[in-house]
């Protein structure tokens, strides 16, 4: 999963990042993302059965894009944005309609697995990297999870990638915006807090608008 989503992903995002990069820039992106992705990858810890294990596919290619943006030259803001557009290329692979039939079954799935996560939490039955979290149902339409400990930080930090945080967190803005779902969080661990405060509705709305900042929606 982790190389389908890194090559999709650059399969369309070529044709933008190319016209307004150029050429050059693009054929060096790819050369310099890929064989550190090749690397990356193969390092990535097995959270199989992780309630985010679909989640944590995307740290290679999130952690190997800001790496070779880096050593092209290019600064954390203008890097955030390329990722930002790479990952709303590869989503908008599916039609909106269905995007927001595949938001609503994720977040279903995904609320009937946070207490199993919870639960195999207090056994002490995680990968020492997986989530922690605490989790609360609101009613039913929302719920609650504040995350304490994150795999895609501890990926980041072990790979010399930590300053692709906390801009690879706001990717929930978008995704939640494409899907239909409502979301809300006021803290992340990439930003220094203590926790990841995310609020979510399965019937709500959500705005991405990057331009307006995130200071007070990180």
């Amino acid at each position: 999963m982790k190389t389908l989503i890194y090559r999709l992903a650059m399969v369309r995002g070529r044709k933008p990042i190319t016209v307004k990069y150029g050429k050059p820039f693009w054929l060096r992106f790819c050369q310099c993302s890929g064989a550190l992705f090749r690397i990356l990858a193969s390092q990535l810890p097995d959270l199989r059965g992780s309630l985010f294990a679909f989640n944590f596919q995307f740290a290679p290619a999130y952690a190997a894009w800001h790496l070779a943006l880096t050593k092209m030259g290019i600064d954390r803001a203008e890097a955030n944005q390329i990722i930002w557009l790479l990952n709303e290329r590869l989503v908008t692979l599916v039609p909106r309609p269905f995007l927001h039939a595949v938001g609503r079954a994720y977040f279903s799935g995904f609320r009937k697995k946070a207490s199993a996560h919870v639960a195999r939490q207090r056994r002490g039955e995680l990968h020492p990297w997986d989530w922690m979290i605490r989790y609360r149902e609101t009613d039913e339409n929302a719920f609650e999870i504040d995350i304490t400990r994150c795999a895609m930080q501890r990926f980041a930090r072990e790979h010399g990638a930590e300053g692709m945080l906390p801009g690879i967190c706001r990717m929930d803005y978008l995704f939640s915006w494409l899907m239909g779902n409502g979301f809300q969080r006021t803290k992340t661990l990439g930003d220094g807090d203590d926790c990841c405060n995310c609020h979510y509705q399965l019937e709500g709305s959500c705005e991405w608008a990057p331009e307006k900042g995130f200071d007070d929606r990180k």
